[in-house]
């Protein structure tokens, strides 16, 4: 098994801003903003407000219009929009990205941990504004254990194409959409898929510290961390690389036990 940080969402260089960590730890990961995709910003909510009207109130001067759609890749939230009785957490990977992943063999049962640029919201406001003074962090949101693996040269189910992996047209191969397990191998009382709720266990990034600059366990010195060296760790950081997207670790077993732990504490 091996574990994957897995960057997605809104940052500074895709949406321009950073994805709203509301009140009650809800960790809403806004979907990068490609206008050829099928589903609408407008389209999507959360709690009765679109995730338009959200980006629209987090940054009144955002480039998205009302006639954008988005990337919903990683979906794992199933309460955002209509789904049918078929639907599964599903996450599609191509190009360098996917030959990453297929270099460092990611196969059926390895997981993803799905991080983010995020940034708190105050209680005061519907559709959200952020805090004042609240700082942009690197924040683990949300996991995704692969129980298939549907590639394009295969052949993608039907009942997945919604998903924008399923565009032959945009997505030469290799292209691959992982379809969730149903059970966490690792801790059989969890989905093969969720998202969290905000804790401070979750935020990568060192208190007071640039987002990139992450306060990892001094355990993952024992092992490699793809797009990374040695170097990469200083006295007091291990600095991120603004590279890549998919970030491979073999893990021991005090990384697999930590990654219990942040799944543990996301889901409750």
């Amino acid at each position: 098994m091996k574990i994957i940080l897995s960057r997605k969402g809104f940052d500074d260089k895709y949406g321009g801003i950073a994805s709203p960590i509301f009140e009650d730890g809800t960790m809403l990961s806004l979907p990068i903003p490609p206008k050829e995709d099928k589903v609408y910003y407008k389209d999507l909510s959360h709690n009765g407000v679109s995730y338009l009207d959200t980006i629209k109130s987090l940054n009144p001067k955002t480039k998205i219009k009302d006639n954008y759609t988005c990337h919903l890749d990683p979906d794992i939230r199933k309460d955002i929009t209509k789904r049918s009785n078929s639907w599964k957490p599903l996450f599609g990977q191509s190009g360098s990205a996917l030959g990453h992943l297929n270099n460092e063999k990611i196969k059926v049962d390895d997981i993803f941990l799905f991080f983010g640029t995020f940034k708190h919201t105050t209680k005061e406001n519907s559709p959200p504004k952020y805090r004042p003074k609240a700082k942009k962090e690197h924040i683990i949101y949300g996991y995704f254990q692969i129980g298939k693996i549907h590639r394009m040269d295969s052949g993608i189910p039907e009942r997945y194409n919604y998903h924008p992996h399923a565009n032959k047209e945009k997505y030469k191969n290799p292209n691959y959409i992982f379809e969730a397990s149903d059970k966490l191998s690792i801790m059989s009382e969890y989905n093969g898929s969720g998202n969290f709720k905000f804790n401070d266990k979750l935020v990568l990034t060192k208190p007071g510290l640039n987002k990139s600059h992450w306060d990892l366990p001094e355990f993952f010195k024992d092992t490699t961390i793809t797009y990374h060296k040695k170097d990469s760790w200083t006295p007091e950081y291990f600095q991120s690389t603004g590279r890549g997207q998919e970030f491979v670790i073999n893990p021991t077993d005090k990384i697999i036990d930590w990654t219990k732990d942040i799944i543990k504490t996301g889901m409750n």
